[in-house]
């Protein structure tokens, strides 16, 4: 039997409520969810920070490290990969990423 999970798209902000190179905090279905504008793309990724266990992703500095673009920590300063979670001063840890768009100004994650 082949079984589909079948993703929903939840609005979470408008796009304007975003600032380039900016992020904002949302709870989506119990999440605390990190979403990021980078020139008009958006990045979702999990808020809590795994290393101090507070929910301040939202709030790290955006940029490019090694190639890659990145939000560092305001607390403890490593590095997460936006587009994998994945950190870059600890490859075994990785952060859960989520699907995000903007649709005719709204933004929304895949849930």
């Amino acid at each position: 039997m082949n079984t589909t999970v079948q993703n929903h798209w939840q609005a979470v902000c408008q796009a304007s409520e975003i600032g380039n190179f900016l992020g904002v905090r949302a709870l989506v279905e119990g999440q605390q969810v990190a979403i990021f504008n980078v020139n008009n793309d958006y990045y979702a990724l999990d808020a809590i920070d795994p290393f101090s266990n507070a929910a301040v992703l939202s709030r790290g500095i955006i940029g490019d490290l090694k190639g890659q673009l990145v939000v560092a920590s305001p607390v403890y300063k490593q590095h997460f990969n936006l587009r994998t979670g994945e950190c870059l001063e600890d490859p075994s840890v990785k952060l859960a990423t989520y699907a995000v768009r903007n649709n005719q100004g709204v933004i929304e994650l895949a849930v």
